[in-house]
């Protein structure tokens, strides 16, 4: 799934994603712009780009070089001109900017030959890293619109059944079936039809969509117009999180220059295709992630969700038929159109086709944006991609899904990831954030954490979810403090199953997967708080207590200097010793210290 590459100029592009961003990399940028300058008797001309997010959060700002097919890794604005001078100048390599590989301690220059990136399928993220956002230009080199014309050569039902042929499954949790969707609205009767793109990414930790919309808007907006012609809508909105400035920014600027060269407005391609797009911006409330909250949203009422007695594909935006699907779903439209629908499904596994995007966060060590093909598992992303835990500790869990998600232990790190398979093993695929935790994670503690948030979050419109979970939290919280008692398990198991059967949305129905995954998987947890009195994660403060090995402090002071009560003490290369009576039990001597030398008692 790959497309040509665009002219032959030597290129230098910059990260300049959200994260990038905030490392600097705008100034990287610029810092090229100023300095590059032609040089006497050089015909290839060098210029500095700025592009969407390349993934690899962890070692950002990231600098490619092409066609040198050079990656600089970290790279600051007091770097560019050494870059200018031996690279661009000189073909040499400014070696403290490339990454080392940990294993084997040598540096690579390239990023295609670094495991982060050698297992990635790349096709919702085809272009990123690659353009320029706010470059019309750009994405028609990579043949941007493309497939909009070849839409233009079939017929809606034509387009809907190469969409269900693709297996294209949504993008933003639930996994319904794209075509089945659009046939489903595209056979209603209706003076007027809408089209939205869900780009409210709520999850905490998850980035997906955010990157496509920052750096492949065009992508996006391409996607939806084909959708436009399935079901015979003219009008379609992009509700983005209120948050993502960016891609505020680089949409509206897409939206504009594509209505400006005929592909957006009245007559588009001059095919007589009238469809236009208006960004909504949210409110930053969770629960507008769900479709019906969503459109409340988007017709300016409160954003709670609706009773889904009828389906927004036959009563939606305004009472009329809407589809909506979410913004890593509409990418993947134009690649299904162009390249074929027996392509795409040559990709995933049996009953999920394509890819997914991931964003992998937590104890890892390589933290960032991925995309692998369905049927992955989640050792090769967690091991292979995200190179394993970090300090080298030992891998607990995965939370897949958001906050509605489960926590998928060590003994399923084999299970190949789809959407079926994560609902068996009590998770979710969700928008796709995975969030890995090591040996020193409490579980309970993740529980209560996430029903806290979802607690928050919870629109209050129905008993089940707005009560439900806030007991639910109370008994989790007296677990953690050292209050819980055996028969608080079986309630907890008990509102669950109310919260699941009677919710009015979806919120409140998965709100129960983070407490019952860590009872299906972690249950011994729950009963050392209870019984013992103990977090043996040392995150539980009321259950916790820290002590120092001598035989294994170095005295090195590390945990004396940055104790927030001076509660640890002793001469420099001797053992230290903690003060139980000082100690507030906040953990950090137990994070800084090199040697092992802390222990959870």
């Amino acid at each position: 799934m790959t497309t040509q590459n665009p002219p032959d100029n030597r290129k230098i592009l910059v990260c300049c994603g959200t994260g990038c961003q905030a490392s600097g990399s705008m100034d990287v940028f610029l810092a090229f712009q100023n300095q590059l300058h032609p040089e006497p008797g050089v015909t290839v001309e060098t210029y500095a780009k700025a592009t969407g997010c390349n993934g690899w959060c962890e070692q950002g700002p990231l600098v490619k070089i092409l066609p040198d097919d050079i990656t600089y890794c970290r790279v600051q604005a007091k770097h560019v001109a050494e870059i200018i001078d031996k690279t661009i100048k000189q073909g040499e390599l400014v070696k403290k900017l490339l990454y080392r590989d940990p294993v084997t301690k040598k540096q690579v220059r390239s990023h295609h030959e670094i495991n982060f990136y050698k297992k990635q399928h790349k096709v919702a993220l085809r272009h990123i890293g690659e353009i320029d956002p706010a470059s019309l230009d750009d994405y028609l080199a990579y043949d941007g619109y493309k497939a909009l014309g070849q839409a233009f050569a079939m017929s809606p039902a034509d387009i809907i059944d190469e969409i269900e042929r693709s297996g294209l499954r949504g993008r933003g949790g639930a996994g319904f079936p794209t075509g089945r969707k659009w046939r489903s609205c595209a056979v209603q009767e209706a003076s007027e039809k809408y089209l939205v793109c869900n780009g409210d990414e709520g999850d905490p930790g998850a980035f997906m969509d955010r990157s496509i919309m920052e750096g492949d808007p065009h992508t996006v907006i391409e996607g939806m117009i084909i959708g436009s012609m399935a079901i015979g809508a003219h009008k379609g909105f992009i509700y983005v999180r209120d948050e993502y400035g960016l891609a505020v920014q680089n949409l509206g600027r897409a939206i504009q220059d594509a209505r400006a060269n005929g592909y957006l407005g009245e007559d588009i391609m001059g095919k007589g295709w009238a469809f236009d797009i208006e960004i909504v911006r949210g409110g930053g409330a969770f629960v507008c992630g769900e479709e019906t909250a969503l459109m409340n949203s988007i017709e300016g009422n409160a954003g709670e969700p609706r009773d889904k007695y009828v389906y927004p594909t036959e009563k939606g935006l305004w009472g009329k038929p809407t589809i909506i699907n979410n913004v890593e779903t509409w990418a993947n439209i134009p690649v299904i159109i162009l390249a074929g629908a027996e392509k795409f499904a040559s990709i995933g596994s049996k009953n999920s086709k394509g890819t997914k995007v991931f964003s992998l966060v937590g104890k890892v060590v390589n933290t960032g944006l991925v995309e692998v093909p369905m049927g992955t598992t989640l050792r090769e992303i967690i091991f292979d991609i995200g190179g394993g835990i970090l300090k080298g500790k030992a891998f607990k869990a995965v939370q897949t899904g958001g906050p509605s998600g489960g926590c998928i232990p060590a003994e399923l790190l084999d299970l190949e990831i789809d959407f079926d398979s994560l609902t068996e093993a009590g998770s979710m695929m969700g928008s796709g954030g995975l969030i890995v935790m090591d040996e020193h994670t409490c579980m309970v503690e993740v529980a209560r954490y996430y029903l806290h948030f979802l607690a928050g979050e919870s629109c209050g419109k129905c008993v089940p979810c707005r009560e439900g979970i806030d007991r639910m939290l109370e008994i989790l919280t007296r677990i953690c403090e050292g209050h819980g008692k055996m028969e608080d398990l079986d309630l907890l198991e008990d509102l669950s199953e109310t919260l699941k059967a009677a919710s009015s949305c979806a919120l409140g129905k998965t709100a129960t997967n983070p407490v019952l995954s860590t009872l299906r998987y972690f249950r011994p947890e729950y009963i050392s708080h209870i019984h013992e009195k103990r977090c043996a994660a040392g995150v539980c403060r009321s259950l916790t207590t820290f002590d120092i090995i001598p035989e294994i402090c170095t005295g090195c002071g590390l945990c004396e200097k940055n104790c927030p009560v001076q509660a640890i003490r002793g001469e420099k290369k001797e053992p230290h010793t903690i003060s139980q009576e000082l100690c507030i039990r906040c953990g950090d001597c137990f994070n800084r210290c090199n040697f092992g030398a802390i222990k959870v008692v």
